[in-house]
């Protein structure tokens, strides 16, 4: 009887914390960098995790896509000492924080560093995130979704900033082309890319890994992690991320054989 009222609860937190759809959502409004960004709303963004080093410093972002999994920067060099840490948005609390260590690393197996291309990494959970109004996965989009340039999308994260620099920012973000963002990053670029802001916004140094999610039905989506960003994080120039629809099979095939 015990391990059944487990399975039906364990059932009733996935559908009440369904994938993309905070518990407390927010409207973001206007185009907003993170770089002297605007502070999130607590509890509005509740896939995004903090990853740490052991004494507990923030060094790389990441999205947690169920309660098991995940995905953030190959680039990161994430390793099974790190610690991924859900429900924060003040980097100098930790109380009401889950704490959660990594049990495996899954770089992509095509990763190159020195150009950042397939740039990203699936991290297994030593045990499950536990689902509440502060931690939820978000959705992951299929491998035929569609995002169009000028799509106005949402980037989250705990990256340099001027200001508030402990608190998790958000901006809302313009997709753009491959063809557009090929004139300022030229071979860079690829089909496995995409570039988001610019025009007043940057990421910036400890965004990597971080989402960048489109609303899809309703839901907030995974679209692109974060990868690179100009020296000094120019705001003229657009953040690169790893576009995540491009990933999708070798996603699914990895959390299937683990």
């Amino acid at each position: 009887m015990a391990f059944l009222w487990l399975l039906s609860c364990t059932a009733l937190l996935r559908a009440t914390f369904g994938c993309g759809v905070p518990a407390t959502p927010r409207v973001v409004s206007g185009i907003e960098r993170i770089v002297s960004g605007k502070v999130a709303f607590p509890g509005s963004w509740p896939w995004q995790v903090s990853l740490q080093r052991s004494r507990g410093s923030h060094f790389c972002g990441g999205s947690l896509i169920n309660e098991d999994w995940v995905v953030t920067a190959a680039h990161c060099e994430v390793r099974t000492s790190h610690l991924v840490v859900a429900g924060m948005f003040d980097k100098r609390l930790k109380k009401n924080v889950q704490v959660l260590r990594i049990a495996q690393v899954f770089d992509h197996p095509h990763f190159i560093n020195h150009n950042s291309s397939n740039d990203i990494t699936l991290l297994k959970l030593a045990t499950p995130a536990r689902l509440s109004e502060t931690v939820s996965p978000v959705c992951l989009p299929s491998a035929q979704d569609n995002f169009p340039a000028g799509s106005l999308c949402v980037i989250t994260g705990w990256g340099r900033t001027h200001y508030h620099g402990d608190m998790l920012q958000q901006a809302n973000v313009p997709l753009w082309s491959n063809a557009e963002c090929v004139s300022l990053w030229g071979s860079n670029i690829t089909n496995t890319t995409i570039c988001v802001g610019g025009s007043g916004f940057a990421a910036c140094k400890g965004d990597s890994g971080s989402p960048v999610v489109c609303q899809k039905n309703g839901a907030w989506t995974l679209v692109g992690v974060v990868s690179f960003v100009s020296a000094n994080c120019l705001t003229s120039f657009p953040t690169v991320c790893t576009r995540v629809t491009e990933f999708i099979p070798w996603i699914h095939d990895i959390i299937t054989k683990n």
